[in-house]
């Protein structure tokens, strides 16, 4: 995809494959450090290179306040998007299966938390490393990878799958 596709809005509405990039990226890059992972890597430096027309991940926005969302400088951002992805396959392949039970965020949980998907998944014993790592990486990034894959077709670019 060109930065021209990314960027594009092509009806009203309905988010640029920006929002959906970025979104997915940032919020596995701030939540991997709650299931027991690094810290998050996005930083100042990261900012200024990315250049995002809106700095924030957007999970509590609308629509609406995510329309104008851009990706500055694209190149810049896969180079931070493979290493949020190579972090967060790092952390999986060294962490200790064993502790894929324990509980990350406790019941009851708080108002940013409480009608989330992994709420519902951890349910009243709070969020388990596994479901953690299954709800924050694997299943969100699968919605946001539909989205993309929908999206690649406004822009005039075919599916990315068969």
């Amino acid at each position: 995809m060109s930065l021209e596709q990314v960027n594009a809005v092509v009806v009203d509405g309905t988010l640029p494959i920006a929002f959906s990039l970025v979104h997915q990226v940032l919020i596995e890059d701030a939540t991997l450090v709650f299931a027991g992972g690094p810290n998050s890597q996005y930083d100042d430096t990261w900012r200024a290179r990315i250049g995002l027309a809106i700095d924030d991940h957007g999970k509590e926005r609308s629509v609406a306040e995510m329309m104008d969302q851009r990706i500055g400088d694209y190149g810049a951002f896969l180079e931070f998007q493979h290493l949020v992805f190579e972090s967060t396959e790092s952390f999986v392949r060294t962490m200790d299966p064993t502790t894929l039970g324990d509980i990350v965020v406790a019941a009851p949980y708080g108002p940013s938390v409480a009608n989330t998907f992994s709420a519902r998944v951890g349910g009243p014993n709070g969020i388990s490393r596994s479901d953690a790592l299954e709800s924050w990486i694997y299943q969100h990034a699968l919605r946001h990878m539909g989205e993309i894959e929908h999206a690649r077709s406004l822009v005039g670019l075919g599916g990315m799958t068969s």
